[in-house]
């Protein structure tokens, strides 16, 4: 019995009987619905979204005319 061998990053990789291998196709559409991943370290988790609407630390901060009307 002969079986199917796959092409892999790490050397050619024997089939399981009744496994086809998987097709460049189907390897691209997976990647395609992945979250995008930075080329230096794809490990590295996102920073959140701290500016502009979502930077809950700027909308914390005391205006500065309410500052300046409780000292007078």
């Amino acid at each position: 019995m002969s079986r199917d061998y796959e092409p892999t990053e790490v050397g050619a990789q024997s089939l399981i009987d009744g496994v086809r291998p998987v097709s460049l196709g189907e390897r691209l559409t997976f990647q395609t619905t992945q979250p995008p991943r930075p080329k230096r370290n794809p490990n590295v988790l996102q920073k959140p979204c701290d500016h502009g609407l979502f930077d809950r630390v700027g909308r914390a901060q005391i205006d500065l005319l309410d500052l300046i009307q409780t000292h007078k």
